[in-house]
């Protein structure tokens, strides 16, 4: 047995993070490796979550007219995509939207806005929302794009628990994904949000070309971030973006990434979202790999699975829905 086996035991074993080295040999594990690091990933869930499921919902409550040039996304100017675009919802609709996904398991429900920022009138429009309703057990969450300290703790004031804002990948990389604006940037966001007392959700996208020491390279940045939540996406490729052509990335290799982001960053909740659909017959899998949540229903602008198909999984794997 390889080296890094052992030490990916001890590691699961004592709740800290693998080295770098061994990050990447997971991500280069051959299959029949694979079964010890499933082992060791959930070894290390379970130290940390226990057999807890958590879920979250989203709503994409702003679509389109993006002007940054992510050359993943489909809501982006730069691309000729075929997704609806309109302005953002009333709070009545946001409400309304998050009422109809807490009858569902959840956790978290998050409000997702495209653009760079939104501006204060935006900003407000999602306070009141969040204000004006709560259902015990489902924290409201938002990712409303690159905001100062200030709007983001008018945000918590009335309610917000948790901020989203994705990294993307690593940095080495990213200007090969975006150049509008920089990973410093997204960096400097999360701190804000940090510093406004607010949880964070930061992930990104694997499968846009990225090497996998790039991968690794992104897992530890998060790692230092010391983020709450990891979203793990992987590119669904959309018609009309500059990613358009790019292959799905291979299930085995999906959850090679899941349980290398799982070991690198024990406490953080880690969800799989976008892409669960290339995992085909092994999306149950994600669990074993370190997994301790997925998104459920409608991502932002491709379908997600069925909710009752994915209740059914977990009620077959015997796992728990966890309430926040």
């Amino acid at each position: 047995m390889a080296n890094f086996i052992n030490e990916i035991r001890s590691a699961s074993e004592r709740g800290v993070t693998v080295s770098e080295k061994t990050a990447l040999a997971i991500l280069n594990s051959t299959q029949s490796e694979f079964p010890e690091i499933m082992a060791a990933a959930t070894r290390m869930r379970r130290h940390f979550f226990g057999d807890r499921v958590i879920m979250c919902s989203i709503l994409n409550a702003k679509s389109g007219a993006c002007p940054e040039n992510c050359k993943f996304c489909a809501q982006s100017v730069h691309h000729k995509t075929s997704i609806e675009i309109y302005g953002l919802r009333s709070s009545s609709q946001i409400v309304k939207a998050y009422k109809t996904a807490a009858r569902f398991p959840i956790t978290h429900f998050g409000i997702v806005t495209s653009g760079e920022s939104l501006d204060i009138k935006g900003v407000k429009q999602v306070c009141d929302a969040i204000h004006s309703f709560k259902k015990k057990g489902v924290e409201w969450c938002a990712s409303l794009g690159s905001l100062s300290v200030e709007r983001l703790k008018q945000l918590k004031a009335v309610g917000l628990k948790r901020f989203h804002h994705n990294l993307e990948t690593a940095e080495s990389f990213f200007p090969k994904i975006c150049t509008t604006h920089s990973y410093a940037d997204r960096l400097k966001t999360l701190k804000a949000a940090k510093k406004a007392g607010l949880e964070i959700c930061s992930g990104g996208i694997l499968g846009m070309g990225e090497t996998i020491r790039q991968r690794v390279e992104f897992a530890f940045t998060l790692q230092r971030e010391k983020v709450n939540s990891i979203p793990l996406n992987f590119l669904v490729p959309i018609k009309g973006t500059k990613l358009e052509h790019m292959s799905p990335m291979e299930p085995l290799d999906i959850l090679r990434c899941v349980a290398m982001f799982r070991l690198t960053n024990p406490k953080a909740e880690i969800k799989v979202c976008a892409g669960r659909i290339y995992l085909r017959d092994l999306q149950s899998m994600v669990f074993y790999a370190g997994a301790t949540g997925i998104m459920i229903g409608n991502l932002l602008t491709v379908a997600g699975r069925d909710v009752k198909q994915d209740l059914q999984m977990l009620e077959d794997l015997e796992l728990k829905k966890r309430q926040s």
